[in-house]
């Protein structure tokens, strides 16, 4: 019993230094980013989306070094259903509803899609090779270099607009002191060592509770590592900016399928079996299935706050009936 709790306490304070570094890091790159003058929603879908998703990454890192690497991919397929079903749902209920100034139906919500199923295509055999993880790589700066280099270019002009006030606004509002780089460089290594206490006090508690690291990471790990993304998008909804929330998910989302499992591949290749387990399984088809009806939600620009009640709903059946209740 005091072994369980030892490792229980070291959980919790190594997802919490995760966490916090974790505040740090993203708070300091977006700082970085909008004294740029880079908009909101290139914000949420570039920087603050890989900076929230860095906990994921880390531990996945972590978790290959380990010899845990179902950790990383439980991990990965967790937090993307968290993004969508919690992280929407709540942001929906706090905006009441959500508009969506930016088309996002051209490419955004194609790469969403096809990062999701490219996902579950290359984890269904339980390995990831260097091929696929090169595959993924590749993906993944198509999308960054079109999202940041492309989306100006948008003929829309409520999309201009919305570009030229934010360049205009953001440049002075922010001011970057030079603590700000020491905090982005401090963050990144506490991330790492929040990250590596993670992991590894979730591999003795699995050992102990006779649990399967998969579920493990798919349900606690996974809502413990998205807690920055929650954090972003509440706060971007309280403060009527709720594309960022949305920006945050779509970039958190697609970073997570493509780099989170593609960099740790890049290393050697990854294998952990192939997904035989009920659990796995249809925590694949609950993110898939999520993704669709995301993309289903956003194409008419909008989602309100009865459709996010809905995400939470789902969300709630999803960990009921991971610990079994249903």
């Amino acid at each position: 019993m005091s072994e369980l709790i030892l490792w229980s306490i070291a959980f919790i304070v190594g997802l919490a230094v995760l966490v916090k570094s974790s505040d740090y890091f993203t708070d300091s790159a977006e700082k970085i980013g909008l004294r740029f003058g880079i908009p909101a929603f290139i914000v949420g879908v570039t920087i603050v989306a890989i900076g929230t998703s860095l906990p994921e990454l880390v531990s996945a890192l972590v978790a290959v070094f380990l010899g845990a690497p179902e950790i990383g991919i439980g991990n990965v397929v967790g937090a993307n259903i968290v993004n969508i079903l919690l992280i929407i749902g709540l942001v929906s209920i706090v905006s009441k509803k959500i508009k969506i100034y930016y088309e996002l139906k051209h490419v955004d919500l194609p790469f969403l899609m096809g990062s999701t199923f490219l996902l579950a295509l290359v984890i269904f055999d339980g390995q990831v090779t260097i091929i696929e993880s090169a595959l993924l790589i590749v993906v993944l700066v198509i999308y960054l270099w079109y999202t940041i280099y492309s989306r100006t270019e948008r003929k829309n002009p409520q999309i201009k607009k919305e570009f030229k006030k934010e360049k205009e606004i953001l440049k002075e509002k922010h001011k970057l002191k030079k603590s700000t780089w020491a905090i982005l460089v401090g963050g990144a290594v506490f991330i790492y060592l929040g990250a590596n206490l993670t992991v590894t006090s979730a591999i003795e508690l699995s050992e102990i509770l006779g649990i399967s690291k998969d579920i493990i990471a798919i349900s606690i790990i996974s809502l413990g590592t998205t807690l920055p993304e929650l954090a972003v998008s509440v706060s971007a909804a309280r403060k009527k900016q709720p594309e960022i929330a949305i920006g945050n998910v779509l970039g958190s989302n697609i970073f997570n399928s493509l780099a989170v499992v593609g960099i740790p591949g890049l290393i050697g290749g990854v294998l952990f079996g192939p997904l035989i387990f009920e659990i796995s399984l249809v925590a694949i088809f609950v993110l898939i299935g999520a993704t669709l009806l995301y993309h289903f939600m956003v194409e008419d620009r909008e989602i309100t706050m009865w459709e996010g009640g809905l995400l939470l709903v789902f969300y709630v059946f999803f960990l009921l009936y991971l610990f079994g209740f249903v």
